[in-house]
């Protein structure tokens, strides 16, 4: 049984290095981002406007809170992304991915979702990434007393900066691995 929880900075590769570890560990990928960027497109936002209603709106965080929670109580075998998923779900094998701040915005910018807001250069990613963060400490202390950028709560932190998704993939597998045989012993 592996319950994965993966959090991190914006661009650092979480939902990438998520749906790998998944498919090493041959369990289900949940994506949290991706759920939230459905949540923002369906009422005609984007993911940084939802985020800005979330600063005053729980619901916007707390649906899809609770439903991680859920999948971590009843299911085993996954991955999950999502910046909150290691609190909701504490038993779980806790990674962190860091990544610098203008690589982060590279990654985005050559990748734009649409529930992004759309920027037009690098430098305007940087700006947005800034104020997804802000949003999201703000909220989550606001809601839960939490600060989901503090290293020290997550069992693996890997900065992912100057390494290709394989490369983290491995790193992390092997932690996990090492984790897991302590757990057994």
């Amino acid at each position: 049984m592996v319950k994965i929880t993966i959090s991190g900075f914006p661009g650092s590769g979480k939902t990438s290095v998520g749906k790998e570890i998944a498919k090493n560990f041959c369990c289900k990928f949940y994506s949290m981002g991706d759920l939230r960027g459905k949540m923002a497109v369906e009422k005609g936002m984007s993911l940084n406007e939802f985020n800005k209603l979330g600063e005053s709106e729980f619901w916007t965080d707390g649906d899809v809170d609770l439903y991680q929670k859920k999948v971590g109580e009843v299911e085993d075998d996954f991955v999950m992304e999502g910046r909150l998923s290691y609190f909701f779900i504490p038993q779980s094998i806790k990674v962190f991915l860091k990544v610098d701040l203008r690589e982060g915005a590279k990654r985005i910018f050559a990748n734009q979702r649409d529930d992004e807001d759309e920027v037009f250069s690098e430098d305007e990613m940087v700006l947005a990434i800034e104020k997804r963060i802000e949003s999201d400490k703000k909220r989550y202390e606001k809601y839960y007393k939490v600060n989901c950028y503090l290293e020290s709560e997550y069992d693996i932190v890997v900065n992912s900066t100057n390494m290709s998704i394989k490369e983290v993939v491995d790193l992390i597998c092997k932690k996990i691995g090492e984790k897991m045989d302590g757990r057994n012993s």
